[in-house]
């Protein structure tokens, strides 16, 4: 039994075009998770899908029962694979996550999905701080452009942002290609 899983946060359909929240290089982010999610299956690593849903339906996306709250075709769980339903940005907070992964003897994490500056980072914490050994798949991770204080922040500047601050204390922050060649 491996002691490594795969960890997919949120590729749900609100984030892909059509979607109430579509982000920035979602596509390429969903086919590189794709590669990365096939790899696992075909060596039989375990894999776990994270489903968030706000808990009210006049969210802005993500809202219970909705299409956009479902994952998205290009990563559909199989076989058996646990679906994790959150309803906060941190995929361990109230969710039986951590005892899945205990229960399997799990130590080491790859992680990718979506948004990067919020349930990644929230989730690549809060696993480190649990004492598990994190890969992030940053090629494999989208986000969308932001606005503070007047300033507007384009989606690739979000992401470097918070792959930068992942990699420096966190996480091992690799591509797809270097996630495949591991």
């Amino acid at each position: 039994m491996s002691d490594h899983a795969l960890i997919i946060v949120d590729l749900q359909n609100d984030y892909f075009p059509g979607g109430r929240w579509p982000l920035v290089g979602i596509e390429k982010a969903a086919a590189n998770a794709g590669r990365v999610l096939a790899q696992f299956r075909e060596t039989g690593t375990p894999v776990i899908h994270i489903r968030h849903e706000f808990e009210t339906s006049d969210a802005p996306f993500f809202a219970p029962g909705s299409i956009g709250a479902q994952i998205n075709e290009r990563v559909l769980p199989e076989n058996g694979e646990p679906v994790v339903l959150k309803h906060h940005p941190n995929a361990f907070r109230d969710t039986e996550l951590k005892a899945l992964l205990d229960g399997q003897g799990i130590r080491k994490l790859t992680i990718l999905g979506a948004m990067s500056h919020v349930c990644i980072d929230a989730t690549v914490r809060a696993a480190v701080d649990l004492g598990y050994d994190v890969t992030v798949v940053q090629d494999a991770i989208a986000t969308r452009d932001l606005e503070f204080n007047g300033t507007d922040v384009p989606a690739k500047q979000v992401h470097a942002a918070y792959m930068a601050a992942l990699s420096f204390a966190y996480a091992t922050v690799v591509s797809t290609d270097e996630s495949l060649e591991r």
